[in-house]
């Protein structure tokens, strides 16, 4: 495939920017760069900005590619790596050239949600291993797609929460498991804070620097917006999952982690939309959600997992802004991802408490690349990751509908209900990106 004229114009960027590490650049293009392994970052902007600060500094690997429809973000993220790797990327707008390309052995996928299974698919029957944001798609159904693709392929896939790989987490789940509570029959994860209006726009031409058409992707096609991007896709319901998919998935999955339950719900009733704002944003901006996972056994109890979202609030839960509690037959747990912990037992007596430590990201990757080596599943494997993610579908389904959903879990499927059953889905247009399956 030629180049465009956006990948021209972005490499052209890359070079000048890179002009200014050239000598230290050649000097480590040397056995110490060859050792390294290949990868591309495709959509570097946003989140995708964090993994590049990251990688373009990670003596295993190098950066080989950056890849994004806009120029102008694309040329960015190749001047981080340039300076902090000493070496030039190449700059690219369409991700089949990342694909085609053999020595690259994995890519970090960070576009918006709309494109995380169709690039994740696609990498996958590239041969590529795949670290992919959250949510891991866009629909149910893709999600499903992406357990086949990894699995059919042998390549790992990891999604990007954190919290998976992150100690403070791990230790409190581990202690959860371990019976510090009893049984933990209820949990629950909200998601409290201020976002802000996105306004009222009409459509209009996109900018020179964005390939609008290669953004759109598989998604059927729409005019531009100028209130679509940088990151206010996630509140339309063609390219996002709201703010649930978002911040709340982070939560969701530290929930259904530390609830036990290694399979989908097969009730969910929710109540929500519109409290606040008043602008394009499709998606709820309040929801309570509540999940039902039936008795895994005769003696076993059936197990809820509650969401909250106040995307409004000035104000914090517990503390927290975004957080989770567990709810056992001995006492409960506070637990924030942002780094602290407190478990109490009857009558709200301090069993354990402890505070530091962020989501570590850096750990997040190096489990990757460690599974990579190994062929162990990774911390947040594709398969791990789909569950929680369909709890975020599943939750927008009974919110759009207004009604309880009966969901079957060994299919994937929703009875009785063509409106809610349509949405586990969606329509794309005839697409080299279009997922298949």
């Amino acid at each position: 495939m030629s180049s465009t004229r956006r990948d021209f114009l972005g490499t052209a960027g890359t070079l000048a920017a890179a002009s200014l590490y050239a000598s230290e650049g050649r000097a480590e293009q040397t056995k110490e760069s060859s050792d390294r392994m290949p990868v591309a970052i495709i959509g570097p902007g946003g989140m995708g900005t964090n993994h590049t600060n990251l990688l373009a500094k990670n003596s295993a690997v190098r950066v080989a590619y950056v890849c994004d429809v806009d120029a102008d973000r694309a040329a960015k993220a190749a001047e981080i790596v340039a300076r902090d790797s000493g070496a030039a990327p190449q700059v690219v707008a369409d991700m089949r050239r990342v694909l085609d390309d053999r020595e690259i052995k994995a890519v970090w996928i960070a576009t918006p949600d709309h494109w995380h299974a169709p690039a994740a698919i696609l990498a996958a029957n590239a041969g590529k291993h795949v670290y992919v944001e959250k949510p891991c798609s866009h629909n149910l159904h893709e999600g499903r797609l992406m357990i086949e693709a990894a699995r059919k392929n042998k390549v790992v896939m990891q999604v990007g929460t954190q919290s998976r790989s992150t100690s403070l987490i791990m230790q409190a789940i581990e202690k959860l498991q371990t019976g510090i509570i009893g049984e933990v029959l209820v949990s629950k994860a909200w998601n409290s804070q201020i976002r802000r209006s996105i306004g009222h726009q009409q459509p209009s031409e996109p900018p020179k620097n964005l390939d609008y058409d290669l953004w759109l992707g598989p998604v059927t096609s729409r005019p531009y917006q100028s209130n679509f991007l940088p990151g206010i896709w996630r509140w339309w319901y063609d390219f996002g999952c709201g703010d649930i998919g978002n911040d709340g998935v982070h939560d969701i999955d530290i929930a259904r982690w530390g609830l036990g339950v290694k399979t989908h719900p097969s009730r969910i009733a929710a109540l929500g939309g519109k409290s606040f704002f008043d602008d394009d944003q499709q998606h709820a901006d309040t929801q309570y959600i509540v999940y039902e996972y039936p008795a895994s056994s005769k003696a076993g109890k059936p197990r809820q997992l509650i969401f909250e979202q106040r995307i409004w609030s000035p104000y914090v839960q517990e503390g927290l802004e975004n957080g989770n509690a567990f709810y056992g037959t001995e006492g409960m747990l506070i637990l924030g991802k942002t780094g602290r912990y407190r478990f109490t037992g009857p009558r709200n007596k301090l069993i354990e408490e402890q505070t530091g430590g962020a989501p570590d990201l850096p750990a997040h990757h190096q489990n990757f690349l460690d599974c990579i080596k190994s062929g162990a599943r990774p911390n947040a494997d594709i398969e791990i990751n789909h569950l929680s993610t369909a709890l975020c579908h599943l939750g927008n389904i009974a919110t759009r509908t207004g009604r309880v959903i009966q969901f079957q879990p060994e299919t994937e499927t929703i009875h009785g209900d063509e409106q809610a059953s349509k949405l586990l889905t969606r329509e794309y247009r005839d697409h080299w990106a279009r997922p298949v399956g």
